[in-house]
């Protein structure tokens, strides 16, 4: 049998319940691909699952290992597989039943893309869901066109700087609010107007929009009801916009979650490549230091993404 290094949760709760151990490496399936993970992405959404609030994963499924984007190379694959070969850089958006805080890691052809050339595999790593999460909210749901203007909050965040990027790549015109230390960034990005959201108010200074994309939720969300033109869309990642106030200003709002994709993500690597995007990674942690990455990323201002390093 062989082993490998991973970091699971046997119960819920804090960071404490994160255990480094060796468990059987897994075997690829039928249409399946085994990665030699070489980096794998921290967000929000760990320590969400972490602590149970996250329907995705039950009780039933533990223990579990918790990460949905990583970068390695191909290690092996089950029957099917037809689009990669052992060796092949790539990045993956895993599915909820594969977690990245591992050395090997099972995923399917279609959550992964080849890796960027221009980019190491810990930048690589950084981009999977917090770039199709921005792709998804801005594009297939908010349906952002050329020429339309889009506010986003919450734009130096993992998801928001890239969606910057996404949304000037686009031909839009970009409005975003962040703290006062990240302004001269989120300029850096692209964004046209750049609020500081503790000394001003979004909606005193900015025009009317097509679309929000809202990254923060809560108060944030509710003011944002008012900056939307007619016709236009709220789009959280977070709580379900207020659907009946939608209606009677005449706009749409909606809430998602992103699914894995492929295809976007090779989209994505398409930017990158043309040098149209940029992924700042905060801070980079080994595997073994997964507990104090989560406690980074859920108590700390973080400006980009934050990575953890996996050697073998």
């Amino acid at each position: 049998m062989s082993v490998m290094k991973a970091v699971r949760i046997h119960a819920f709760g804090g960071p404490e319940v994160l255990r480094l151990e060796e468990i059987e490496r897994p075997e690829p399936k039928i249409d399946e691909i085994l990665i030699r993970v070489e980096a794998a992405s921290v967000n929000p959404v760990d320590w969400k699952m972490r602590e149970g609030n996250y329907p995705a994963v039950q009780e039933e499924d533990l223990p579990y290992v918790l990460g949905r984007d990583v970068c390695g190379t191909v290690e092996k694959m089950g029957d099917g597989v037809a689009a990669f070969r052992p060796g092949d850089a790539v990045y993956a958006f895993l599915n909820p039943r594969h977690g990245g805080y591992e050395q090997f890691v099972i995923a399917r052809p279609e959550e992964i893309a080849p890796k960027p050339r221009l980019m190491n595999p810990v930048q690589a790593a950084a981009i999977p869901l917090a770039g199709i999460t921005a792709w998804q909210g801005l594009f297939d749901h908010g349906a952002l066109q050329a020429g339309q203007r889009v506010l986003i909050h919450g734009g130096a965040g993992g998801v928001g700087h890239l969606a910057i990027q996404f949304a000037k790549a686009k031909g839009a015109w970009v409005a975003t609010t962040v703290s006062s230390a990240d302004m001269d960034f989120a300029r850096s990005l692209g964004a046209d107007q750049v609020i500081d959201y503790k000394s001003e108010r979004f909606e005193d200074a900015i025009e009317p929009v097509d679309m929000v994309f809202d990254l923060i939720a809560g108060e944030t969300q509710d003011r944002s009801f008012g900056v939307v033109k007619p016709g236009g869309i709220l789009v959280s990642t977070l709580t379900q916009p207020d659907k009946n106030r939608a209606s009677e200003l005449g706009i749409r709002a909606v809430r998602y979650t992103a699914q894995p994709n492929g295809a976007q993500l090779a989209e994505i690597s398409r930017l990158i490549e043309e040098g149209k995007v940029r992924v700042e990674v905060r801070r980079v942690y080994a595997l073994e230091q997964a507990r104090a990455a989560q406690e980074a990323i859920q108590n700390e201002h973080n400006r980009g993404k934050i990575v953890l390093r996996v050697e073998h």
